[in-house]
């Protein structure tokens, strides 16, 4: 397991990587946002710890980058700044946790393991893996989706979104328990970061997203799948 460590301040920066080695993580440490980008592109991390406040480019910005090249790989945000605008920012932007310091090292790392049992893709192809709404065809297993001779990627969260929907289809699963299941960290009523990634998904599965099939809103309820 890799994670890239994108912190400027070098006693934190030294700190976490002193402790992820130890636990056998593999670490790649970035000092500023440029190298941080540039080490992503070329060392894949299976994780990303990243400082939002950093010279050059800043965290947001490199997770802007990050979520352009692969939408699924778990990124915790390290910051300074600990108004709920910035949290709430973060999460939108496709972060899956947020740490504002000062933090202990291993409560960092209880959180990295906890971020990455939750967002672990299922690696088995098994046929319990697989499960269709309307015609689309969702392999979870290698988060894909077909419709006909059509193929789509699907991220970690996708899947699970449409699994749940799956798993309940014909009642409706609310916000709240949406983003509980999906984000498994502190969601912010006012953030749109659960309805903003519905609607791309939905520019992605749904053959008229103005008029879905699979991902459908219950006005003032949440979402649906009628099945």
């Amino acid at each position: 397991m890799k994670i890239l460590v994108a912190e400027d301040d070098a006693n934190t920066r030294a700190a976490l990587k002193e402790v992820l080695e130890t636990e056998g993580f593999t670490v790649t440490a970035a000092t500023n946002g440029t190298e941080a980008v540039d080490l992503f592109r070329r060392e894949k991390p299976d994780f990303i710890c990243l400082d939002v406040m950093m010279p050059g480019m800043n965290g947001y910005e490199v997770c802007r980058h990050v979520r352009k090249l692969d939408e699924s790989v778990p990124i915790l945000f390290l910051t300074a700044k600990a108004e709920e605008i910035d949290t709430v920012l973060g999460l939108e932007l496709g972060a899956d946790d947020y740490m504002t310091k000062p933090f202990g090292i291993k409560e960092v790392l209880a959180r990295i393991r906890a971020i990455l049992r939750r967002t672990a893709p299922l690696r088995n192809t098994s046929a319990s893996q697989t499960f269709q709404m309307d015609d689309l065809r969702i392999f979870a297993g290698e988060l894909r989706a077909c419709r006909g001779e059509q193929e789509m990627p699907l991220t970690i969260r996708d899947v699970k979104i449409l699994r749940l929907l799956y798993d309940r289809r014909g009642k409706v699963v609310d916000r709240n328990t949406l983003a509980d299941e999906v984000w498994g960290a502190d969601y912010f009523p006012e953030s749109r970061a659960l309805d903003q990634h519905i609607s791309q998904l939905r520019k992605r599965i749904e053959i008229d997203p103005s008029n879905p099939r699979i991902i459908r809103t219950v006005h003032g309820a949440g979402y649906r799948y009628e099945g």
